[in-house]
């Protein structure tokens, strides 16, 4: 089995969204963004006891022409868009949605966690589609954990879960439009797991926490990998225990021009996409609390 070669290792930085400090794994300076992995944010936050939902994470905005993706680690999130879907997804559970013609959505945590109060933290990705794709008819995929795949390595210390892809014969829930690679990983226990991921997909290993030698290469909290193309093995051994997410998929190959909470092929695409979100044809979300 061919290692895959590790082009490049960059820390996560802090940025400021929506009033939310959160790390930013990608775009870094290093590189603007992936193919078709266009971005990666990490956000960990406690949210106080009898806190006001309207008051915590992200009001309605819209969004075309690519897939945002959310993995939840603690907590949970609720997703509620102007297509009239809804749900909550915990620990180990995914939200992906596909903005399509445009849609609008919130993600803001559950009343029943800013009831209570507790740790919330999450990764969101966005992948981008095929530009075939890109004006199809938004969708929402709410995937429980007790769906997800557990791949686990012979002595136990790895576990794997897949969200979207193929490993070992076993296939993630998540319905995707290109091949596209989503892993949560858990490391328990010092350990060492080797496998191989599908042909042709550039991935990006990011470390949530913990301590590990992937390919060869030693990956610290909060750094992120980029893995090249070529081959398909994966060596990954664990120094300190922690959680990581293995994300990625087979380049797209297609002109990509985003502007805020769009990504569509040129400007005038843009300014369409603009125009149609002021004039209501993404929809209208009104929260209900």
């Amino acid at each position: 089995m061919e290692l895959k070669k590790i082009k490049l290792i960059s820390t996560a930085e802090m940025v400021k969204m929506d009033g939310n400090l959160i790390l930013q794994a990608l775009p870094i300076h290093e590189m603007e963004r992936g193919d078709p992995i266009l971005l990666i944010h990490h956000w960990k936050t406690e949210i106080p006891a009898e806190s006001r939902v309207r008051e915590l994470g992200v009001g309605p905005h819209p969004h075309r022409g690519f897939s945002p993706v959310t993995l939840v680690f603690q907590g949970s999130m609720e997703h509620r868009d102007s297509r009239g879907n809804r749900g909550v997804v915990g620990p180990g559970g995914a939200q992906w949605m596909h903005a399509g013609m445009g849609i609008m959505h919130s993600e803001r945590p559950p009343r029943e966690l800013a009831e209570s109060g507790g740790m919330l933290e999450l990764v969101q990705f966005w992948v981008n589609v095929p530009q075939r794709y890109k004006m199809i008819q938004p969708s929402y995929q709410n995937i429980s954990q007790e769906t997800v795949p557990v791949i686990k390595s012979p002595q136990g210390g790895i576990e794997i879960k897949l969200v979207a892809g193929h490993l070992l014969g076993s296939n993630g829930p998540a319905k995707i439009l290109s091949p596209v690679t989503a892993m949560q990983v858990y490391a328990l226990a010092k350990d060492r797991f080797e496998f191989e991921v599908e042909e042709g997909q550039q991935l990006f290993f990011y470390a949530l926490d913990g301590l590990y030698k992937l390919n060869g290469k030693v990956i610290g909290p909060t750094q992120v990998a980029l893995l090249t193309p070529e081959a398909t093995g994966i060596a990954l051994e664990v120094l300190e225990e922690g959680r990581a997410i293995l994300i990625g998929g087979k380049s797209i190959e297609e002109p990509v021009v985003q502007y805020g909470p769009y990504v569509v092929t040129n400007q005038t695409e843009v300014l369409q996409a603009m125009r149609d979100y002021q004039l209501g044809k993404m929809g209208i979300l009104i929260e209900d609390f």
